[in-house]
C-alpha cells in the first residue's frame, strides 16, 4: 500500500479515533480500508498494513454475523518513535460462554467471535478480550510496525455526542519524574469549542514539570481562560506510597474499585478550569493492591456494578474502561472514560 495516494482520513481519526457502528459488510468494508488509510499515513510497513488488514476484517465481520448493536473505535497509538493502530470491539451481546474455546480454530457457533478470535490474536502484536453471557464482548487488538511495546498502565475511551464529529471529553496520561499521573477533562457543552478547550488541557497537561496533583490543576485553571472553559481532574497513582493523590475542579467522577468490587469516591471541587475557582485542594486515599481507578466524565453514569463482570478487574485498561463506556455511557452528551492501574 505504500507509495500511493491515499484519501484524507476523517476528522478525528489521527487525533483521538473514530467510532464506526458495523452491522451490515459495507460498514466492514468501511472500517477496514479506513484502518488501511490510518496506517499508511502512519508510515507502517505493508507487510503490517496487511496484518491489520486481517485483524480488522475478522473483527468487523464477526461483529455482522453474530453480535448485537457491534461497534468499533479505530485509533492511533503511540510509544516513543514508533506509532501503532488500536482496534476496540465492542459488542452488547450475545456474549461468549466460553471464552477459551472461542480462540481456536474452527470453533463457531451464533454465540461466539468463532474463529475470527484465532486470527485475530495471531495476526495482532497484542490482544485482550472479556465476554459475558448476556451482557457481550469487549475486545482490544494493537497491530505495530514491529514488536510491542509493554502494556499500558492507563488508558481511556471517548465518544462524541451523536451528531457530533468530535468530543469535547478528554484524558491524558504521564509519567513526569517518579510521578504517574491522569488527567480527564470534559469541555464545557460539546461540539468544536468544547473540544478545543480539552485539546488545550491536554496539550498543557503534557508539557508540565514535575508538580503534585493540586498545583497541576492549578496550572491548567490558569491556562484554560482563552477556552470556554472545562470540568477536569488529575490522579496520582503512588506505588510506593500505596496511594492515590487527587484533585479536581468540576463535574468529573473519580473512584477507586477494588478486587472483591468494593468502591470508595474520590472528591472533585465545584468550579470550570479557567473561569471560576474558588479554591484547589488535593486529597489522599489508600490504594489497595489489585485497585484500578476509574475516572469518568458526566456522560457516563455510576449506573454499573463491577461484581456483574466476573474477571473483568483483571483486564486491560482499555477492555475495562471500553466496558464500562457500553454498559454506563449516555447518548446524550459525550462520553469519556480512563481507567489507571499499577503495574
Amino acid at each position: 500500500m505504500s507509495g500511493g495516494t491515499v484519501a484524507s482520513l476523517p476528522e478525528g481519526l489521527l487525533e483521538g479515533g473514530l467510532w464506526f457502528r458495523v452491522e451490515a459488510s459495507s460498514a466492514a468494508a468501511a472500517v477496514r480500508r479506513s484502518a488501511e488509510r490510518l496506517a499508511v499515513e502512519l508510515g507502517m510497513p505493508e507487510r503490517r498494513i496487511a496484518d491489520l488488514s486481517i485483524v480488522v476484517s475478522e473483527a468487523a465481520g464477526n461483529l455482522v454475523k453474530h453480535a448485537d448493536e457491534g461497534v468499533i473505535l479505530l485509533r492511533p497509538v503511540r510509544a516513543g518513535t514508533e506509532a501503532g493502530v488500536e482496534i476496540v470491539l465492542i459488542d452488547k451481546g450475545p456474549g461468549m460462554a466460553d471464552l477459551l474455546r472461542s480462540f481456536g480454530d474452527g470453533h463457531s457457533t451464533a454465540g461466539t467471535l468463532g474463529i475470527g478470535l484465532g486470527a485475530i490474536v495471531r495476526q495482532a502484536g497484542w490482544c485482550d478480550v472479556h465476554s459475558v453471557p448476556g451482557k457481550g464482548t469487549v475486545l482490544a487488538a494493537q497491530v505495530w510496525p514491529t514488536a510491542p511495546p509493554a502494556p499500558v498502565w492507563a488508558a481511556g475511551l471517548t465518544r462524541p455526542l451523536t451528531g457530533e464529529p468530535v468530543s469535547g471529553d478528554g484524558f491524558a496520561v504521564r509519567q513526569a519524574g517518579a510521578r504517574r499521573q491522569v488527567l480527564v477533562c470534559d469541555g464545557l457543552g460539546h461540539g468544536r469549542l468544547a473540544h478545543a478547550a480539552t485539546q488545550e488541557a491536554v496539550r498543557v497537561f503534557g508539557g508540565l514539570t514535575e508538580m503534585p496533583p493540586a498545583a497541576v490543576v492549578d496550572a491548567l485553571h490558569r491556562t484554560l481562560g482563552h477556552t470556554r472553559g472545562a470540568a477536569l481532574a488529575v490522579a496520582e497513582l503512588d506505588q510506593q506510597a500505596g496511594l492515590v493523590r487527587y484533585a479536581g475542579l468540576g463535574n468529573i467522577s473519580g473512584t477507586i474499585i477494588a478486587g472483591d468490587g468494593g468502591r470508595r469516591g474520590m472528591v472533585s471541587l465545584p468550579g470550570i478550569a479557567g473561569h471560576q475557582r474558588r479554591q484547589i485542594r488535593e486529597y489522599d486515599y489508600p490504594l489497595p493492591p489489585g485497585a484500578v481507578v476509574l475516572m469518568h466524565t458526566d456522560g457516563v453514569v455510576d449506573r454499573w456494578k463491577a461484581t456483574d463482570y466476573p474477571g473483568l478487574l483483571g483486564r486491560s485498561p482499555q477492555v475495562i474502561a471500553a466496558t464500562v463506556l457500553r454498559d454506563a455511557g449516555t447518548r446524550r452528551d459525550d462520553a469519556g472514560v480512563l481507567v489507571a492501574r499499577l503495574p
